[in-house]
């Protein structure tokens, strides 16, 4: 059995992953909030806990995972882009879900074992919420259902901030109602015409945090093997889940390992954000041509933990691994798996080693195999180059070759230039002419 060893968040350490059940490994990570299109730094916790799942997959058995990654469809976001447009909250939700799915599938990402929606378990967070009413740790305020914060000694331990710096981090909303400043909304009151649910509070809707507890409960069980998500989910999203999950098993932890990605960045370090303007969505990366195991490879050229600064240069030594790799590679089918790349992605998914080892392999069939791992190398090398091909560029590429048996190099130079001005590189080998876009 090949040794992973995972950075665990609450633990500040590397450890040796041991999951519960090797037969049955679970993970859950944070997904979208379905009321926009995804940009290219939401891609990069499906793409790496894409990779961990392979690894898991790998090493456990192709059936061993339970990967289960969540749709949040109810939020205020989603109502209010509703009420903008004038439609039901789900026509919002089921275009963005399609949405993202649609561009995840294009960046290789795999679907996960379970997608649940919290808009089919609200049932499961209001029974959750009566046993940490009943436990002490939560109450009933002015329509409102509380976690109260001061109830949970040990909330804290995963961010380890101190109380003030939560507080503050939260961006509380100061209420009459509670108890503590610092208590999260568990169930929130739903006013005419806005989506809701009937429960002992009164009509209304989860909070954000009770929809992961609920949900991993239902299908992954008390306590999970992994439980992953962005830097920016640890506070106070992945804090509020760990102290109602805990409060509502008697003390049971809610994960045995916690695992988040780095941010993403703009070239020079500036944050991709709305408010700045400057979010790439994938979407508009794959409209501007660029193939999405391009942006997936440049996904993984970083360490999942470590910042990933996002730039068209960054895409463009992306594609030029991968154009290197897809010619070594060939139409050869799959081998084993190098031993080298799976040594890397258990050391705490080292994919630069990773990356780096594969482009040292010159055994195709291995190289097949070990990049998908990865999620790499999964096209023929004749759809990398030439995409679905093109009758034009085939009948170009035909009249140079005669103008060469005719020896007329001009005409040939002349018809090598125009094709790469479209951006179509000619490559001539023993058994003729080959093209491939730049």
């Amino acid at each position: 059995m090949i040794d992973i060893r995972l950075h665990d968040t609450m633990a500040r350490e590397k450890r040796l992953f041991e999951p519960a059940d090797p037969g049955r490994v679970t993970m859950y990570v944070c997904g979208p909030t379905v009321y926009n299109r995804a940009h290219i730094g939401n891609a990069r916790p499906a793409v790496v806990f894409d990779v961990l799942a392979r690894l898991l997959r790998h090493v456990y058995g192709r059936d061993s995972l339970v990967y289960a990654r969540n749709v949040t469809d109810v939020d205020d976001k989603i109502i209010e882009a509703a009420r903008a447009e004038g439609v039901d909250p789900s026509a919002i939700t089921d275009r963005f879900e399609r949405f993202y799915l649609d561009d995840m599938g294009a960046l290789g990402v795999a679907p996960p074992t379970i997608a649940p929606h919290a808009t089919e378990h609200v049932a499961e967070m209001v029974a959750m919420i009566g046993r940490l009413i009943e436990g002490g740790n939560a109450y009933e305020a002015d329509g409102h259902v509380l976690f109260h914060v001061p109830s949970d000694p040990a909330y804290g331990a995963l961010g380890r901030r101190d109380r003030e710096a939560m507080i503050a981090g939260a961006r509380v909303e100061v209420a009459s109602y509670k108890k503590d400043p610092a208590d999260f909304v568990l169930w929130k009151p739903s006013s005419e015409g806005v989506i809701g649910w009937d429960s002992p509070w009164g009509r209304g809707r989860p909070g954000w945090h009770i929809e992961c507890s609920a949900m991993i409960e239902r299908h992954l069980g008390r306590t999970i093997d992994i439980h992953g998500g962005g830097l920016d989910l640890i506070f106070p999203h992945h804090e509020n889940e760990i102290a109602q999950s805990r409060c509502a098993h008697g003390g049971a932890p809610l994960a045995r390992y916690w695992v988040h990605n780095g941010f993403l960045s703009m070239a020079g370090g500036e944050k991709m954000s709305k408010s700045l303007g400057n979010v790439v969505s994938v979407a508009d990366l794959l409209a501007e041509g660029h193939k999405g195991e391009t942006l997936r490879f440049a996904l993984l050229s970083a360490h999942y933990r470590q910042p990933l600064e996002w730039s068209f240069s960054l895409i463009a030594q992306s594609k030029a691994t991968l154009d290197r790799l897809y010619r070594t590679a060939g139409d050869a089918a799959p081998g084993t798996v190098d031993a080298g790349v799976v040594e890397a992605l258990a050391d705490d998914l080292n994919t630069p080693l990773a990356l780096a080892r594969l482009s040292a392999i010159e055994d195709a069939p291995v190289l097949r195999a070990s990049g998908a791992l990865l999620g790499l190398l999964g096209e023929t090398q004749v759809s990398w180059f030439q995409g679905e091909g093109d009758a034009r560029i085939d009948g170009l590429v035909a009249e140079r070759t005669e103008a060469k048996k005719r020896r007329d190099f001009a005409e040939a130079d002349r018809i090598r230039a125009v094709l790469a001005d479209e951006g179509v590189l000619l490559e001539d080998g023993p058994a003729g002419t080959t093209w491939r876009r730049a």
